[in-house]
């Protein structure tokens, strides 16, 4: 089986790609490695599954993995709609898997075009892509973001998403619109995953769990917004891919049900607060706060209720908060080359 992975240096992306190899698919993996945040980070994921960063700087060649030779590396926008159909020319996907995305709730308020380029363009492109080159399955990310305020918990996929509070949520629910008009007029499948909060390992550095750690470590302040009264679906990353791995491995991908959305998440919300407290437990250090109010585009609480996940694909989320911290802590000092006498990178 081959896959085409878009978004395969970011965060989900990484480690989707690093598990397919080694389960042994063909894998090939696509990004543009914009600059939201660190490249060297996306550079170093890459450098794990065999792309020298050198060569992964160069746009639109595709590059062989010097570790697997079952992973080849593109560095392309999907944007890009004079040369993305040419990889669906010269390949033939069994699946493709759009992680690919401009990330991060705050940063839509103030950027709203890269939103619309990389998340609505991007991805017509690539179902049309798809569509031209008989792309038989299609996982998109989507996102918790898409349901708004809801008050109802835990969230479920038949609950009203018709009221973003955020530009980033409001492209996902797009994309969930164009994933179900594509199913319905050209007959492939789409399976759309709201993704709820996920951490660990490589993790993306403008995440709470990424934030939080850094700045401990170098005994800088934390911002803790409406006052850590917020609650998250933290989930693991490892649990993500094993969801995302059933599916890919599901019978059913080529049957009945050609549209359909999942929640994918912990379903067990963890105050802001005892978040921070379990981070600050595990480094030994207690962390100086600030205290903000609520941010534009942020949501009370999340939720996921996974139980159709659970009933098709026996999805099953194991990590705890202890040992999903305690992971990510272990690679962070790793990564920075920190130990007991050094806690800056």
């Amino acid at each position: 089986m081959k896959i085409l992975i878009t978004g395969a240096a970011g965060f989900i992306g990484y480690h989707l790609t690093y598990r397919l190899i080694k389960e042994g698919y063909e894998v090939i993996g696509l990004d543009n490695i914009n600059d939201y945040y660190d490249q060297t980070l996306k550079y170093d994921r890459l450098k794990e599954i065999g792309i020298d960063d050198l060569e992964a700087k160069s746009n639109n060649e595709l590059i062989a993995s010097n570790l697997f030779s079952n992973f080849r590396f593109i560095r392309m926008h999907l944007e890009d709609r004079k040369n993305l159909p040419k990889i669906f020319e010269s390949h033939s996907f069994d699946i493709v898997c759009n992680l690919a995305a401009q990330a991060g709730v705050r940063y839509s308020i103030e950027n709203p075009e890269s939103y619309i380029d990389s998340n609505v363009v991007g991805f017509v492109n690539l179902l049309e892509c798809c569509r031209n080159y008989k792309v038989p399955h299609v996982i998109y990310a989507s996102s918790s973001s898409v349901y708004g305020q809801n008050e109802k918990v835990p969230f479920s996929v038949e609950d009203d998403v018709d009221h973003p509070v955020s530009l980033y949520a409001a492209t996902k629910k797009s994309n969930e619109l164009m994933a179900y008009t594509y199913s319905h007029l050209y007959g492939f499948k789409t399976t759309g995953l709201r993704f709820f909060t996920v951490y660990g390992p490589w993790g993306r550095p403008d995440m709470a769990m990424f934030l939080f750690t850094d700045a401990i470590i170098n005994k800088k302040p934390i911002n803790v917004f409406n006052n850590g009264d917020l609650e998250r679906d933290f989930t693991y990353i490892d649990d993500i891919v094993n969801g995302v791995l059933k599916i890919i491995e599901s019978k059913e991908n080529s049957t009945q049900n050609k549209y359909k959305i999942y929640n994918i998440g912990n379903s067990k919300p963890v105050r802001l607060i005892d978040f921070i407290t379990e981070i600050e437990e595990q480094l030994g250090v207690v962390a100086e706060k600030q205290m903000m109010p609520m941010q534009p585009g942020d949501v009370n609480r999340t939720w996921a209720d996974v139980s159709s996940l659970k009933k098709d694909f026996n999805y099953e989320p194991i990590t705890s908060i202890e040992e999903g911290v305690r992971q990510f802590i272990s690679w962070y000092k790793n990564y920075y080359r920190l130990d007991d006498g050094n806690d800056s990178p």
